[in-house]
Order: structure tokens, then sequence, then C-alpha cells
């Protein structure tokens, strides 16, 4: 993992980030991002769970196989998070990138430390999450454009959490594909931040609420 501590506080929201398939030898985006969320008062792991398979990239040809092995990794990040920062249930942040996002619903599932569920345009991962799963509440954000995962894996989680009466929010962008730009980015940025805040700052001020429309 690499840790992103948040500037001139010493006690933060621990918040781990799952990167997307395309890993995080070129796309420093990830780590931009994780600067950000660290930047609004959370501690940060971004978690290299592509080393417990030994690849740089998600090969498709094997991602169901690696899904289960991936999932570990996420758990020994949680357990590891919680041991050493003494967290209590519910008090630890997910934010997930497409491939990413998967996972971190299937081990929102598994377990009661996640108090806080972001997927950034990410699957449904079929029959990963248990029929009596407990989710977290889940923050959905899509883009209606896009190629690489459609549109309608938001829909489904969304129906997902709606059957399980679980506190979720979803928002869908109007010509926006497999990552947003410009104005779409930064809304999305300040949803995510907004409802992590929500949930794992139950005291804290809140931040500007974004607009409600989907």
């Amino acid at each position: 993992m690499e840790r992103f501590e948040p500037g001139g506080q010493r006690s933060a929201p621990p918040v781990l980030m799952l990167h997307g398939a395309d890993g995080l030898g070129l796309n420093g985006q990830y780590r931009a991002g994780a600067r950000e969320i660290a930047a609004s008062g959370f501690q940060v792991h971004l978690v290299h769970y592509l080393d417990r398979t030994g690849e740089r990239r998600a090969s498709f040809s094997t991602l169901f196989q690696n899904f289960v092995p991936w999932m570990e990794t996420v758990r020994d990040a949680l357990a590891w998070i919680g041991d050493t920062a003494e967290t209590a249930a519910g008090s630890i942040g997910l934010v997930g990138i497409s491939l990413g996002a998967a996972l971190g619903l299937a081990v929102s599932g598994t377990s009661s430390r996640i108090g806080a569920l972001v997927s950034f345009y990410g699957p449904l991962p079929q029959g990963a999450v248990a029929p009596d799963a407990r989710l977290p509440p889940t923050l959905v954000l899509h883009g209606n454009m896009d190629p690489v995962v459609p549109v309608a894996n938001a829909y489904a989680i969304e129906s997902l959490l709606r059957q399980r009466h679980v506190p979720h929010e979803i928002r869908i962008y109007p010509g926006e594909g497999h990552g947003f730009r410009g104005q779409a980015q930064a809304d999305a940025t300040r949803r995510a931040l907004a409802f992590l805040r929500r949930h794992l700052v139950p005291e804290a001020p809140p931040l500007p609420a974004p607009d409600r429309d989907r």
C-alpha cells in the first residue's frame, strides 16, 4: 500500500482506495485522486492489489479466477488498517474505480469495518455479493455513455441496494464515458468527499451539498 496523509491532522478517518484494471504503472490519476482525498481530511491507503497475482495490469482472460485473491488482498489491507489504527466498526471508507469498485462492493459485503463505499463506474460483480451480505451506505457514480462498463451496471447496483434497504445515492452523468472530465469530474469529486464526510465524520461540518438531480 501507499499511504497519503492529511496535512496538519493528528487523527483522520482512513479510506482505502482501489485502482482500476489498468493498474498504477502509467496512470497517475489514481495517486492524484488519493492526494485530493487526503487533502480533504482523510488518511488514504492506495492498495496495490495486482501484486497478489504478479500483474501490472489486470488480464481479462484471468480476471474471474484472480478476483478472489484480489478480494483477499483488500481484506488483508482492511485488517491491517483496523489493527494499526484501532478503528471502530464501520469507520473505514472505501473508494473503488472500475474493477476496484467491483472489488469494493464484493468486499463490503464481507466486512463490518467499512462505513461508506464510493463506486466510480464499477461493474456489479456477479455472484460475489452474498444474498445475506450487509452492505454499507453506497454512492454510485457512472457515465451513461460508458463503453467499458455499461451504465446498466449502475442501475443494477442501485436495484440491489434498494432491495436490501441500503442507504445510497446515484449520479449518472450524461455524455460521460469510462472516466469523467471537466465539470462531471469536479462534481463527482465533490459528491464523493461529501459522502465520505457524512458517513465517516458525522460531527464534522458538511461540505456544500451537490445538486440532487440525476
